[in-house]
């Protein structure tokens, strides 16, 4: 039986050099937080037992945001420094190995675990380096001196150790200076630290630059999809009706489980299309009482999640409201403000339109209302 594996992401930390106003590590590429990259790479590797995900204090919600639907154990509050960080993640690990890798170096390509695990069977601690290519020189006042670059290595993560083994090179170490990383105070345990093949994808996204590059890489590997929803629900008595996320006051209401928002409903079954997650019923039935009466703002909110969880990114949706009564035109703009707000985007992706059946069929009789949606969503292609 192989032993068992945690995968410690260090993501405690503060800084925005990255430009978005926020830890960069919660910063998004295309369409995902860079925390969240990580968490989905290490969860795809199946060697990969747990997962712990260190943040810093205050930051819960925007971990939560992050991580969305993914189950997760609870984050571990980090320290003052990335070495106090990792000892606290190191506490709560429970793995006989731990992968101890950066947040902010989101591209994981699973061969390089497949090295780092392997060299742990000959040492208890191996790192993934690259080679220098560069000329390196000493700096100073002038160019300085040619240093060998044939002896040197870009270290990266993530970095995996017997558990035990660098718990106790941490308790050793002398805590009036700090370590660039874990590598280095395994070292000063004296323990022996194996090299393996790392990946130029593992580089570390620090400034707006990187970012750049990086949404520019992965949309190249994105795949666009479009899908169609179709609601339908019959008037019955009330005062008013929800339609697109707005109460509209009319002298009927809606028939339905829950509010019956005709609107939201079409909405929702286009998106759970585009990544073929069913339809709204499958995530709500109507034979679930606690659904009863409940807004559809919940339901437009879940399939807007399961689409970012995927790392996919909606570009535009399209609803048509088909009814003789009530008059639609009066709400379009406060129903496609709405929507946007619902979906996070801007309105400009947001179509919203109304028509008749020029007195034709269950809606030209005014039995009801009906409506259809049309959703495009662009999807990571290795997620397809």
């Amino acid at each position: 039986m192989r032993p068992s594996t945690t995968a410690l992401i260090v993501a405690a930390g503060s800084g925005t050099r990255a430009g978005a106003g926020l830890p960069k590590q919660y910063a998004p590429i295309a369409g995902k937080a860079v925390l969240a990259h990580a968490i989905d790479a290490l969860q795809a590797h199946p060697a990969i037992d747990q997962i712990r995900v260190v943040i810093g204090a205050g930051q819960e919600r925007l971990y939560a945001d992050a991580v969305g639907a993914r189950r997760l154990a609870a984050p571990v509050i980090g320290g003052a420094t990335r070495r106090e960080s990792v000892a606290n993640g190191l506490a709560a690990a429970d793995g006989a190995r731990v992968l101890i890798h950066d947040a902010a170096r989101p591209f994981l390509p699973g061969a390089v675990i497949d090295r780092l695990l392997a060299a742990l069977e000959r040492a208890p601690g191996a790192v993934p380096v690259l080679a220098v290519a560069d000329t390196l020189a000493e700096a100073g006042e002038t160019l300085g001196p040619v240093v060998a670059r044939e002896k040197l290595a870009r270290v990266q993560t993530p970095q995996a150790f017997l558990t035990d083994a660098i718990r106790a090179a941490h308790a050793s170490w002398d805590i009036s200076r700090e370590a660039t990383d874990d590598a280095q105070i395994a070292r000063a345990a004296g323990l022996a630290v194996a090299m393996v093949e790392g990946s130029p994808a593992l580089d570390k996204l620090t400034y707006p630059a990187d970012f750049a590059a990086a949404e520019q890489r992965l949309a190249g590997r994105m795949v666009s999809r479009t899908a169609l929803g179709f609601d339908v629900h019959g008037f019955t008595e009330g005062d008013g009706l929800w339609i697109g996320g707005v109460r509209i006051a009319h002298n009927r209401a809606l028939a339905g489980h829950s509010d019956a928002d005709v609107g939201l409903h079409a909405l929702t079954d286009a998106l759970l299309g585009t990544i073929g997650e069913g339809d709204i019923g499958t995530h709500f039935p109507p034979s679930d009482p606690q659904w009863r009466g409940a807004s559809s703002d919940r339901f437009l909110i879940h399939a807007r999640d399961l689409i970012a969880a995927q790392g996919g990114r909606i570009d535009h949706v399209d609803l048509t409201i088909i009814c003789e009564e009530p008059k639609v035109g009066p709400h379009r703009a406060a129903i496609r403000m709405r929507v946007a707000d619902l979906l996070g985007l801007a309105e400009a992706k947001i179509s919203i339109k109304a028509t008749t059946t020029e007195r034709l069929g269950f809606t030209g009789r005014r039995e009801g209302i009906a409506a259809q949606a049309a959703a495009t969503v662009r999807l990571p292609e290795t997620d397809l």
